[in-house]
């Protein structure tokens, strides 16, 4: 990584400053690369998930590791060799592109600097954001959006962006766009029946048109990166359906840089199955375990089955 990057990640991941880890053109990489360290770690530590020995396996859902453990004797499988699919959230894509043998490691990681660095001058162009938003069931967001907008053009600002951004799950969304817009809904929260809201630590409005800068140069870079069909099912942040070939990929990961992320539409699609069908094992690996708390909200069943990993050395075994 450090070679492609031309820093020592590694060292800024462990030992910062803090605020240069969390800039868009370091924060992306550094998420990329640990996410695909943590899958090295699950399958250094290569956990077993068993099925039902002298039977059929336990019907798989498919697109997902196996289904949760079954009585009788136990036959004993790899996690990462039995998986047959993968998400990733935004830059995370890129990673579970990588881990589906689709892309490079190294030139997916080329191709991620690119897209960080387009990102973050995208974001410096325009005082923008992004709002995450606690909704209740009557909230109508495109309504609230609409409104932030005419107060946008109000204050002489020209083609306002303030648009749902991310689905994460039912009844939360993050809002993205103007300052001045997003301080609006802030300011009339109780009118919209927001519950809750917050400003993000980010640097712009990502997944609106306010990127379309970053569009170009990401094109490019994929244009000249060899891509292959995936090994394994990979869902798109775009429409929340799987890719089918390598020209699909290369579109719909330029366009997922101006296009909402569908995280709950994923969601949805990845764990939809036959009523009675076990729900997979599900591994949330890297930085972090927020797409588990997602999927939780999403469909508490799934969730019982996850775990997440990451990087760094569990503090139990640091600690012996």
């Amino acid at each position: 990584a450090e070679k492609v990057l031309g820093y020592d990640l590694l060292s800024l991941c462990l030992e910062g400053p803090r605020d240069a880890l969390d800039r868009t053109q370091h924060c992306q990489p550094a998420v990329f690369v640990a996410s695909l360290a943590a899958v090295e770690k699950l399958n250094h530590q290569q956990p077993e998930v068993r099925g039902a020995g002298g039977r059929p396996d336990p019907p798989r859902l498919p697109g997902l590791p196996r289904g949760p453990a079954d009585a009788g004797p136990a036959l004993s499988l790899q996690v990462v060799g039995r998986c047959v699919a993968a998400a990733g959230y935004s830059v995370g894509e890129f990673a579970a592109l990588v881990f589906a043998g689709a892309l490079d490691f190294a030139e997916a990681l080329y191709a991620v600097k690119v897209r960080a660095e387009a990102m973050q001058k995208a974001a410096e162009a325009v005082p923008s954001g992004m709002l995450s938003v606690i909704g209740r069931p009557q909230t109508n967001y495109k309504f609230a959006c609409l409104e932030a907008r005419k107060h946008c053009e109000s204050l002489g600002i020209e083609n306002p962006v303030c648009t749902v951004s991310n689905y994460l799950f039912p009844d939360s969304r993050v809002i993205a766009g103007h300052l001045q817009a997003l301080d609006f809904l802030q300011e009339n929260a109780r009118k919209y029946y927001f519950a809750r809201t917050k400003m993000l630590p980010v640097s712009g409005a990502f997944h609106t048109r306010l990127m379309e800068p970053a569009v170009e140069p990401l094109a490019e870079v994929l244009t000249s990166i060899e891509i292959q069909k995936p090994l394994i099912c990979v869902y798109s942040n775009v429409d929340g359906k799987k890719y089918m070939h390598s020209n699909h990929i290369k579109k719909l990961l330029v366009k997922q840089v101006v296009s909402p992320v569908l995280w709950e539409q994923t969601m949805h699609s990845v764990y939809e199955r036959k009523q009675g069908t076990d729900f997979p094992y599900t591994y949330e690996v890297g930085p972090g375990n927020q797409l588990g708390a997602i999927l939780k909200k999403c469909n508490l069943k799934a969730w019982k089955q996850y775990k997440h990993v990451d990087a760094l050395e569990d503090k139990e075994a640091a600690e012996t």
